[in-house]
Formats: structure tokens, sequence, C-alpha cells
């Protein structure tokens, strides 16, 4: 879906987005749901997400199962 389309929503990205505002960015939905959005495109496209995917991800980030995916090999 649009971004666009979610009139309302508090968009919210990391306090550790690079200098050049670059990250994704977070709005919590009306029944729980989270879009997420690619902060350099605020008007482009929107993923929505059950509350229990977002639970999911934000556990595996807390535990590095994903540290792998940001180092330089």
């Amino acid at each position: 879906m649009a971004a666009t389309e979610l009139d309302g929503v508090v968009w919210q990205k990391s306090r550790h987005s690079n200098s050049q505002g670059s990250c994704v960015e977070f709005a919590r939905l009306e029944g729980g749901a989270v879009a997420v959005r690619n902060s350099r495109f605020p008007d482009g496209p929107a993923l929505v997400y059950t509350r229990a995917e977002i639970e999911a991800m934000i556990l595996g980030v807390k535990d590095g199962e994903f540290d792998h995916l940001t180092t330089r090999n």
C-alpha cells in the first residue's frame, strides 16, 4: 500500500539513523499492526506487518540474529 494512504499515523525512525536520514520508519496502526516505509521515499510504498511479525523481528535483532547483514567481509 502507499504510505500516503495511512492518514494520521505517526512515523518513527531510530535515533541511530545515519546523518543523511536514510532509515526505515515504523508506524503503529489501529488494531496493533505496524507499517514500515523507507524514509528516503516517504510517499512510496509501506509494508504492513502483524504485531507478532514485528515482535519476532525485534527479538531476532536483539539476539543478534541479523548482525551478519551489517558486517563487512
